[in-house]
């Protein structure tokens, strides 16, 4: 229903938008390779329930737990939805961060202190396999995912082959041999959609940060510039210097996790979060751009330089780019975790 509503015209606009466009359209060289094997279709289950385990939307289950103790084989599929959230998700400890939104920050720099309430992340980055199950569902034709003020453009948002799907796909499938590579070419809106079909939501700013540094409140207020230490290490993160130039598997640089084993926070690639970006100059006035931006996180494969790399360095893209160094992984308020109180 979504991308039969609308066409979509492009009109002429200033230099600064037209610029803005041609990035987010810009050619890859992360284009699937003429070897490119699409990844075969899953064939779904009839009964509502075993399609929601197939589709791994195991939250939607326990939304509705009661509901479906009483469906035929629903206990057994309720436990063990328990128990894949208990191993895809770590939880994250109370904390607090320090932001700073200048555009010129340099130490010693104004920065905003956070509270950071516990919750849960997903230990890996969403990989092709898991996005092509919210494809397949008709994700992008489910207007009830996409905020209204996007609809117009849901249109705009195909694969090379003009499918609705992530950019570098091809006829709505990824390449097979990607599938437990984190998707890519996907904008801050499809992650977010994503995230609502799954029950899950993206992690804000202070969230993420929360998760890579470690700031938790104790006596020994130990501060990380990376998810395992201070000091820069590319045996243990995806980036420029770790000569793969591309994007690696999410099971990965396990010796790079965070303490709660939370993998490939720094590197591989930046991560969309629920944070619209603001920065500010140097006497405190906001910087406001054509288009809406929202806060990426954690450096990527391409990453040249280390200090971009780190757990505070914070920056923006256009909500609508579709880049090829860009993915997201979801987060989970932790009333919600029903394995953890024990209900």
């Amino acid at each position: 229903m979504g991308l039969r509503l609308f066409t979509h015209k492009r009109s002429e606009g200033s230099p600064t938008r037209e610029r803005a466009r041609r990035k987010i359209d810009s050619p890859s060289p992360h284009s699937p390779s003429a070897n490119f094997d699409p990844a075969p279709r899953e064939s779904l289950d009839g009964d509502p329930l075993k399609r929601l385990f197939q589709q791994g939307r195991y939250n939607l289950i326990l939304r509705d737990e009661a509901k479906w103790w009483v469906h035929p084989g629903g206990e057994a599929i309720v436990k063990e939805a328990k128990r894949q959230l208990e191993r895809s998700m770590a939880l994250v400890p109370a904390g607090s961060v320090a932001i700073c939104n200048m555009l010129s920050a340099q130490p010693g720099s104004p920065e905003e202190e956070i509270e950071v309430a516990p919750f849960l992340l997903d230990v890996h980055c969403v990989t092709n396999a898991r996005f092509q199950r919210f494809a397949d569902s008709g994700g992008y034709d489910a207007l009830e995912y996409w905020p209204e003020e996007i609809w117009p453009h849901l249109i705009e948002l195909k694969d090379l082959t003009g499918q609705p799907s992530p950019r570098f796909w091809r006829n709505g499938r990824h390449d097979a041999a990607l599938s437990d590579h984190p998707v890519v070419g996907i904008c801050w809106y499809e992650a977010q959609a994503y995230a609502l079909w799954i029950g899950h939501r993206l992690p804000t700013e202070a969230e993420w940060q929360m998760a890579a540094s470690w700031h938790i409140k104790s006596s020994t207020d130990i501060m990380r510039r990376f998810p395992w230490g201070d000091a820069m290490d590319n045996t243990r993160c995806n980036v420029w210097s770790s000569r793969h130039g591309t994007t690696v598997p999410v099971q990965e640089y396990a010796n790079g996790s965070a303490p709660n084993q939370v993998r490939q926070l720094v590197g591989n690639v930046w991560e969309w979060t629920d944070t619209e970006y603001t920065i500010t100059d140097d006497l405190g006035s906001p910087i406001v751009g054509e288009m809406p931006m929202h806060v990426t996180r954690g450096g990527a494969f391409d990453t040249y330089f280390e200090t971009q790399a780190t757990n505070y360095f914070r920056t923006g893209q256009i909500a609508l780019a579709r880049t090829h160094n860009t993915g997201f992984r979801c987060a989970m308020n932790l009333n919600e975790a029903s394995w953890i109180h024990g209900d």
